[in-house]
């Protein structure tokens, strides 16, 4: 393959992670190692960033303090939620995005996030080949909701997943104190997948679980929830529940919508606004069986709990960015990184990569033979799926007892 030599530029899209910046850094380290590499840009902001031409040379950050973003949540990068039009309709952000790659000389792009992250590399990539623009695009997955196809898992799941089911356990200790009886509903993130919901199944295996599981890959019934729960209230008097944001009825309808409009709020992609369904499912339940409730929405603590980050996590985090480089230098381009887990007992995977046109908005959801025959619970086979990602705990530094996060100097690019 031709050696290509120039600038690169690193983004990040969608919402953030405990290890998102841990590929940003496998990435970056990569690069400034590269003879072919003369600066390395971080996009403030994902894409609008080099929309906007608000770019900051990584090149001079200090290695040390570059280092800390591997243990550092949210992206350090700054995010965005920006959809790309199909260029053969308006080409209008593309070619600004030429220009941009022109003026600092940028010939590899790579992009962190989910499934709509994919989407903007694929359009991306399809247009600047249209234009024979030489850059190598690749994705690097990045989602709590493990929902990207052709990879095993996503990092970033991996530490949710962890914070989730420990929270579980803690929520559930805390909820048996009184005797008194009580339903207790938590809210996951998960809008189609019910990946990270059914993480909480892991803090069954300690006895300090969830009685109940919902997830999105199958129909909710408010009648059986309440029959659910109500049999596991006269079982036991107190009962955790917990439930994906984005379950949805028999004819497709989100649940949230039955207690409030959720269609007004959309971001660029047409994703409704979730939130709010834990505290009107434990009202309904108080309606129906007239015993205390409560619901607990865990939101973005969900997403940057780097407190409690899976080593494992962080580790495959770091180098999916460092392949995505290596794969790049290599010749690669219109892929995205993924992960294939080894065959036997013991836990490991390596990288491959996947064409991001199979990728781009896609979604992988839990195996229903993973689920229990009821719908409301899951099975060993998950178990034994997620246990080894959330494994080994973080190096964090600290300092007076709290985290020492990252603080970049963050200086604009300039032109080459």
């Amino acid at each position: 393959m031709e050696r290509l030599e120039g600038s690169c530029i690193i983004g990040q899209s969608g919402g953030p992670t405990a290890v998102i910046n841990a590929s940003v850094l496998g990435c970056v380290e990569a690069a400034l190692r590269s003879d072919c590499i003369r600066k390395v840009y971080g996009a403030a902001h994902g894409i609008t960033g080099v929309l906007n031409d608000r770019l900051y040379d990584l090149t001079i950050e200090d290695p040390a303090e570059l280092a800390r973003i591997k243990y550092t949540p949210s992206a350090i990068l700054g995010s965005c939620r920006y959809k790309l039009a199909d260029f053969m309709t308006d080409d209008t952000d593309y070619l600004r995005l030429l220009d941009a790659f022109r003026r600092y000389d940028v010939r590899y792009f790579f992009y962190v996030g989910g499934n709509d992250s994919m989407d903007t590399c694929s359009k991306i990539s399809a247009f600047l080949a249209q234009n024979d623009y030489a850059c190598r695009i690749i994705g690097i997955p990045k989602t709590i909701d493990n929902d990207l196809v052709l990879t095993d898992h996503c990092p970033g799941y991996g530490s949710a997943a962890k914070y989730v089911a420990t929270t579980c356990m803690e929520v559930s200790l805390d909820a048996k104190v009184y005797n008194n009886g009580s339903v207790t509903v938590l809210e996951i993130m998960g809008r189609n997948a019910g990946w990270l919901t059914a993480a909480s199944a892991l803090a069954c295996r300690k006895g300090l679980g969830p009685d109940l599981i919902y997830l999105p890959e199958i129909p909710f019934d408010l009648a059986d929830f309440i029959a659910d729960t109500a049999r596991a209230h006269e079982r036991q008097r107190d009962v955790v529940v917990v439930v994906s944001e984005g379950i949805r009825d028999k004819n497709g309808d989100y649940i949230s919508s039955y207690f409030s409009d959720i269609s007004r709020n959309k971001d660029d992609f047409g994703h409704a606004q979730m939130g709010g369904l834990a505290a009107n499912l434990a009202n309904f339940a108080h309606t129906k069986i007239g015993v205390k409730a409560r619901g607990i929405e865990l939101s973005l603590l969900q997403r940057c709990a780097a407190h409690v980050a899976s080593a494992t996590d962080i580790e495959e985090a770091y180098m999916a960015g460092r392949a995505a480089f290596e794969a790049a230098e290599a010749g690669a381009g219109d892929k995205m990184v993924a992960f294939t887990r080894a065959d036997g007992p013991a836990y490991s995977c390596k990288t491959t990569l996947a064409d991001l046109v199979d990728v781009a908005n896609a979604e992988k959801r839990v195996p229903r033979e993973w689920i229990n025959e009821a719908g409301n619970g899951l099975l060993q086979p998950f178990v034994e799926y997620a246990l080894p990602l959330i494994q080994g705990e973080t190096a964090l530094e600290t300092e007076d007892g709290l985290p020492r996060f990252a603080k970049l100097k963050k200086i604009a690019a300039r032109e080459v």
